[in-house]
């Protein structure tokens, strides 16, 4: 049953969204009207909405038949930024090129994103947030949750946007945006470019099959000076050791080779000037390094809570100045991951696409964080960790980066309600209220 309903709503989807892109808005209202009149006039001797009815779906069928023989000779590309931030809105530009010796007016164009209808999978295991709440026919049946997904999955705000006069083989841009409203990667599927018929209807449709993407990054919250807590610390094998490259270590300077001496320090080229061999001397070094951590464990796979997480910890990393000093993220997915930027070992673009794309962890559990961070203690000089929620596990880790002497700002991101108590040090950041929350630290 469950199979059936899901089938269901794919194609009632499908054939929604076909309607839209065919009629425009006059067309949908025409469609309304014949609906009204052929419900109104059954009984054609009491009622004459039977005359209605036969005259708005001629007036459709008139159109639809204008509408054919649409062909179109033209080619489009388009022109996107590298990034775009959630929730501001994405310009970028489509060029048309007419190679037809026409010219063309009245045209829309029309973006379509990919599928956005989930997998049955991810329709029976998927519960939309407040379900519990929900009536049982609307939890049985399962068709609030599927438009919840679909807008989930979809992620973004497109609209038409009218072409200028395209001359005969020429080419013009045409401006437009996209709002996304979720960080992730989005897919720009393919380019319609429609022509309503001469009573604006039914718009006559060419799909260009071109396909581009484009990443969204985590929205970004300004932060106030932050002092963040702790000194420099012992980095063995310097900051080439950071970048997880090699063991080498940071050059001090050049001296005489000395049998034992590993040849890959010789300095050739000044032994060659010399006459007599010298190697490179290294040092290692002490520097300021701390830690992001991103708690990534929530039963719930997309919620607000774990989106304004991310975006907690993307506004630390832009916020931190790293130009002496370096920056570990540290969170869980499939395995533990650690990202580094800092002193010339990574930039920040780089930890943004990463946040952009991390995704809740369902196949480990905190204590798996726990470790990671721990098994860093040593060379960190203090830690920024923003958590999804404050129970047993957190408080002991929390409780381990003190007794390890290593300072901690902590930060629990939680949903509207009542608060929970919460030790002195840590800090709770109120979904819809994150900005405030950010400004008082």
């Amino acid at each position: 049953m469950r199979r059936l309903l899901f089938r269901a709503f794919r194609a009632t989807y499908a054939g929604e969204q076909a309607i839209r892109r065919r009629l425009t808005p006059a067309g949908r209202l025409v469609v309304a009207g014949i609906a009204a009149a052929a419900v109104a006039g059954i009984d054609t001797n009491r009622s004459l909405a039977y005359q209605a009815f036969t005259f708005l779906l001629a007036l459709l069928a008139v159109a639809g038949l204008a509408s054919t023989g649409f062909r179109l000779r033209v080619t489009a590309r388009r022109v996107l930024p590298h990034y775009g931030t959630a929730g501001q809105p994405l310009p970028y530009r489509i060029r048309l090129e007419n190679h037809g010796a026409a010219p063309q007016d009245g045209l829309v164009l029309m973006e379509r994103l990919a599928d956005p209808r989930p997998s049955f999978d991810e329709f029976r295991h998927a519960r939309e947030p407040g379900e519990e709440r929900r009536n049982w026919f609307d939890r049985a049946v399962g068709y609030p949750r599927w438009i919840w997904l679909v807008e989930r999955n979809l992620g973004a705000a497109l609209a038409e946007r009218p072409v200028p006069a395209l001359p005969p083989r020429g080419a013009i841009e045409v401006s437009t945006q996209l709002l996304p409203l979720r960080r992730g990667r989005f897919t720009l599927a393919d380019l319609t470019i429609g022509r309503p018929d001469p009573f604006g209807l039914v718009k006559a449709l060419v799909t260009l099959p071109i396909q581009d993407s484009v990443l969204v990054l985590p929205k970004r919250y300004p932060l106030p000076g932050v002092a963040l807590p702790g000194t420099r610390r012992y980095q063995r094998g310097g900051v080439a050791l950071a970048s997880s490259v090699g063991d080498s270590e940071e050059f001090a300077s050049l001296r005489d080779y000395r049998p034992g001496d590993p040849l890959r320090h010789v300095h050739w080229k000044r032994s060659a000037t010399l006459g007599w061999p010298v190697v490179k001397e290294f040092q290692d070094e002490f520097f300021v390094r701390h830690a992001l951590v991103l708690d990534t464990f929530l039963d719930v796979e997309a919620s607000e809570v774990f989106e304004e997480t991310v975006s907690v910890a993307a506004s630390f990393a832009c916020a931190i100045q790293t130009q002496d000093s370096l920056l570990d993220l540290l969170f869980v997915g499939a395995e533990a991951y650690c990202f580094t930027i800092g002193r010339g070992l990574g930039h920040l673009d780089r930890m943004l696409e990463i946040l952009a794309c991390v995704r809740v962890c369902r196949d480990a559990r905190f204590p798996a964080l726990h470790q990671a961070v721990l098994e860093r203690h040593d060379a960190l000089s203090g830690c920024v960790c923003v958590l999804v929620a404050w129970d047993a596990d957190r408080e002991r880790f929390v409780d381990s980066l003190r007794m390890l002497g290593i300072p901690a700002l902590v930060l629990v991101v939680a949903g509207p309600g009542p608060a929970p108590a919460l030790p002195a040090g840590v800090h709770r950041l109120e979904v819809g209220r994150i900005a405030e929350g950010l400004a008082r630290l």
